[in-house]
């Protein structure tokens, strides 16, 4: 089966492409590691705009979705350009509010977060949501309830300095005692997969560029038969990975979307040591825009669920894959 993107969903990858290539994001991944939010929130205002968030709302709430498949392909653009902030736990937020059985909740909160006057964060079944300083809505999730936090505690270190955790205060609102959460989870999974995917396309094309520039022996060093193999490999990793996205988004399967989880983030982390090799003694500043990358490939390695926990879930579905 192949997966192939239609013109309409080539021209919104092109267009969000085009707006983040434009808006200087490295810059602002740098402030919002500093919490510095004001660039941040501009840029989130206008991926709204695009009509990223909407595509996880449903219409009764303003928005376009669920749309998954929509979804995946501007994960991938802002994964591509390292978009800080709290991206997957706002879409997946949103895929909580918007299948509660009481509609309150949702006609309140949803219609901000589509127009981007709002960001949301979410602790699933953890003591750290991400962002919590910036965000606006804050969801916190246990076996037992869904509740809509009242604040935050200080911020913490992550290994990716722009993904910032914070613990949210206890108690709150009740939203739901029993909320539908399987959904959301194969939401978060998929978008995380779309974005590491972007990820590990970005540091491929960085690390090609700079193979080509840099040189010894007076010629470039991506002439070099052992480093065409590690770009090679990087590049069948991604592609092989992006089908699988692509497929994941269609079914929303639990199983597949932890598959496409696997191979994405995988492919992307792999790609990051290829490119930290390949880049030599600069690949390991943090000075370097590189490294804004680099990190957050590790990051969403085990965002979401990690490999073993995703490789468990795709096994226990009595599938014939093999990760």
């Amino acid at each position: 089966m192949r997966f192939l993107l239609d013109a309409e969903q080539r021209a919104f990858a092109d267009s969000l492409d085009a707006m983040l290539t434009a808006a200087d994001t490295p810059a602002t991944v740098r402030q919002w590691s500093r919490g510095e939010h004001a660039s941040g929130r501009a840029l989130w205002s206008r991926i709204a705009e695009a009509g990223v968030f909407a595509l996880a709302v449903p219409e009764a709430y303003e928005g376009l979705g669920p749309r998954p498949v929509e979804l995946a392909v501007a994960f991938v653009e802002l994964g591509r350009h390292a978009v800080p902030g709290p991206l997957v736990e706002t879409v997946t937020a949103a895929v909580l509010l918007g299948g509660l059985e009481n509609p309150g909740p949702a006609k309140r909160l949803l219609p901000a977060l589509v127009a981007g006057e709002a960001m949301a964060t979410l602790a699933w079944e953890a003591p750290y949501a991400l962002d919590g300083d910036a965000a606006t809505t804050r969801l916190a999730l246990t076996p037992d309830d869904l509740r809509l936090s009242p604040g935050h505690g200080p911020v913490r270190p992550s290994l990716d300095p722009a993904r910032r955790l914070t613990p949210l205060e206890p108690g709150g609102e009740l939203l739901s005692p029993h909320p539908p959460t399987a959904q959301a989870l194969a939401l978060a999974r998929l978008t995380t997969a779309a974005q590491a995917l972007g990820v590990g396309l970005a540091l491929l094309g960085q690390t090609v560029g700079h193979v080509r520039r840099r040189t010894q022996f007076g010629v470039p060093i991506g002439s070099f038969q052992a480093v065409k193999h590690r770009l090679a490999d990087a590049k069948i990793a991604l592609e092989f990975a992006r089908p699988l996205v692509l497929g994941a988004a269609l079914t929303l399967a639990p199983a597949d979307v932890a598959a496409a989880k696997v191979a994405a983030c995988e492919a992307a982390y792999a790609t990051a040591r290829t490119a930290l090799q390949l880049h030599g003694a600069i690949g390991y500043t943090a000075e370097f825009d590189l490294s804004l990358w680099l990190t957050k490939a590790r990051a969403l390695r085990t965002a979401w669920g990690s490999p073993d926990i995703c490789r468990a879930e795709v096994l226990l579905s009595g599938g014939d894959r093999r990760w």
